[in-house]
């Protein structure tokens, strides 16, 4: 997720009708149309695979289009703030289950991310009122580790049709190291939040 800064507390907040906020939802319309694509067959059909990551690729590259440009251009809302985490989340989670679901991942993988994003989704919606949780690099570093797991295991079964079966077992090898990395930033960073909350709460009620 390319986390948006908040804007110059003097101006006004531009219209949600912008470029970044389009991307945003072009992101969150793309996620079905993956899914579909990767379900194709059962996960076999290789011409829905190579759809359905360069699909995921593209709404990546939305993501950090639409980060980019509302910070340069000042598009920042509201909508913005919650249609983005929104977009980016169910991106991941399609990801995850989909791979799941045609027995490319095993189910804990998706639980133990999904559980975590939520749960920390849902911590950052009740300390909003009282105190703001910056992302931590921590975060960002999960979010890059995650895309590009998930971005290997979408191109394992497509490619090992055309390569060498020892190459698809070093790449299968690599996405695993990438992904066993991505889970465990994941919990640390989530554990992390929670700290930061505690914190945050107890400073809270010192006031």
């Amino acid at each position: 997720m390319i986390d948006r800064a908040e804007p110059h507390p003097a101006s006004a907040e531009p219209s949600p009708w912008n470029i970044a906020n389009a991307l945003t939802v072009l992101r969150i319309l793309l996620v079905p149309v993956f899914l579909i694509l990767l379900l194709q067959d059962g996960g076999e059909d290789l011409t829905a695979r190579w759809w359905a990551l360069a699909v995921f690729l593209l709404a990546m590259l939305t993501d950090k289009i639409d980060g980019d440009l509302a910070r340069k251009y000042n598009l920042i809302t509201d909508f913005g703030k919650i249609a983005d985490p929104i977009a980016d989340k169910s991106l991941m989670a399609a990801a995850l289950i989909g791979l799941a679901m045609i027995a490319e991942l095993p189910w804990w993988v998706p639980v133990v991310i999904l559980v975590r994003e939520l749960g920390i989704t849902v911590l950052r919606f009740f300390m909003i009122r009282t105190a703001v949780m910056p992302a931590s690099r921590g975060g960002k570093i999960k979010t890059v580790l995650q895309t590009v797991a998930i971005g290997l295991f979408l191109l394992l079964f497509p490619l090992a049709a055309v390569i060498p079966a020892a190459a698809a077992s070093v790449l299968l090898v690599v996405a695993w190291v990438v992904l066993i990395a991505a889970i465990v930033v994941t919990v640390v960073t989530g554990i992390d939040y929670c700290l930061q909350a505690a914190r945050l709460a107890k400073d809270q009620n010192r006031d």
